[in-house]
């Protein structure tokens, strides 16, 4: 038997977007077996994080998922959903409000700035760098710095040991934003796993003195902003397909262009502008590799008789993937429901 750290990971009840929270719980077991399973559910005082009122504080913490904790000896990460205390999801509960469809495949690409002292990693004191261009996928001190390095390949090995499904990561557009990407079969596998990649990486900065921004659009001007790009597929997207039922979904998309918007993130006004391999905000386009559209459609995807999958380009980093994911469920689930009577 050892002394096992558990640390619960929740959002909180800010608006318009969470923050995450977490608090350690000791518990005796063994760790080479130890599971969600025995995870119990635990408590916190919700009139600290808006989410109760100091009358009747006690919110619930119901576990969903469970990662290895490379950072502590004996440790693991505990992604957990805010229940009422009879049971009941919390109005903050985003997750709640999803299925876990296992046919809809879902690939994240989370895009950030790392801040120190109020400004990005690498920008002077005063005025701006080199204007973009030689950031991207840039290599050397003078395009990435030196911490900046450190950092994203040390949360990169803590992703992989706590088993989360990273994909790919790389230096962004703007010099101190960067880019991780993690995907998973189901609706809830990717979104669970984006907020604790978000978690270690959050932790991580804190032994740096380097803060994360999430926000969509730090810096205002010719600089690109941050998104959290889509990419999503279903079992009749990826065994079926076919043009007709593309062009019916791709008018259930813009059907839906404002309810999309509202569930996309905040202040997406100022990163889609139609600039900045984006669409304005207030149309929706398509394009096969368009990085300009609201939804890319990639070539192979024409070439294989319109199957594969598709990548929604409207999402900002500062989203919430549990909502992200559901506005995009509901919407494709509404086609194919259709298409196939």
């Amino acid at each position: 038997m050892a002394k096992i750290k558990l640390e619960y990971i929740w959002l909180d009840g800010y608006t318009p977007s969470a923050y995450l929270r977490s608090k350690t719980k000791i518990v005796d077991g063994d760790v080479s077996s130890f599971s969600l399973e025995d995870c119990d559910d635990w408590g916190f005082d919700g009139s600290s994080t808006k989410q109760a009122e100091g009358s009747s504080s006690d919110c619930v913490l119901k576990p969903v998922a469970i990662y290895p904790d490379g950072a502590r000896e004996n440790g693991f990460l505990v992604m957990s959903e805010v229940m009422l205390p009879d049971g009941t999801p919390h109005p903050s509960n985003a997750r709640a409000t999803i299925s876990d469809d296992p046919g809809l495949w879902v690939g994240l690409e989370q895009e950030y700035f790392l801040y120190q002292d109020g400004r990005p990693l690498g920008w002077p004191e005063n005025g701006f760098p080199e204007g973009q261009g030689k950031y991207y996928t840039g290599v050397g001190y003078r395009f990435v710095g030196d911490i900046a390095r450190e950092i994203v390949e040390k949360h990169l090995d803590l992703c992989i040991y706590a088993g989360i499904n990273h994909e790919g990561i790389n230096a962004e557009v703007a010099k101190g934003q960067w880019e991780f990407q993690v995907f998973g079969k189901g609706a809830y596998k990717a979104c669970d796993q984006i907020h604790v990649a978000r978690y270690i990486l959050l932790r991580l900065c804190e032994g740096y003195g380097v803060d994360v921004e999430w926000h969509c659009k730090p810096i205002s001007g010719d600089w690109n902003g941050s998104g959290m790009h889509c990419n999503f597929s279903t079992d009749y997207m990826r065994e079926t397909g076919g043009k007709e039922y593309f062009m019916k979904l791709m008018d259930a998309f813009e059907k839906y262009k404002d309810e999309h918007i509202a569930a996309y993130g905040p202040d997406n006004h100022l990163r889609l502008t139609g600039l900045h391999e984006t669409q304005s905000i207030d149309k929706f386009s398509w394009g096969v590799a368009d990085r300009g559209a609201s939804i890319r459609v990639p070539h192979s995807f024409v070439k294989n008789d319109y199957k594969g999958y598709l990548e929604d380009r409207r999402p900002n980093s500062e989203g919430d993937p549990y909502a992200i994911v559901g506005r995009v469920q509901q919407t494709v689930t509404e086609v194919e429901e259709e298409f196939k009577k």
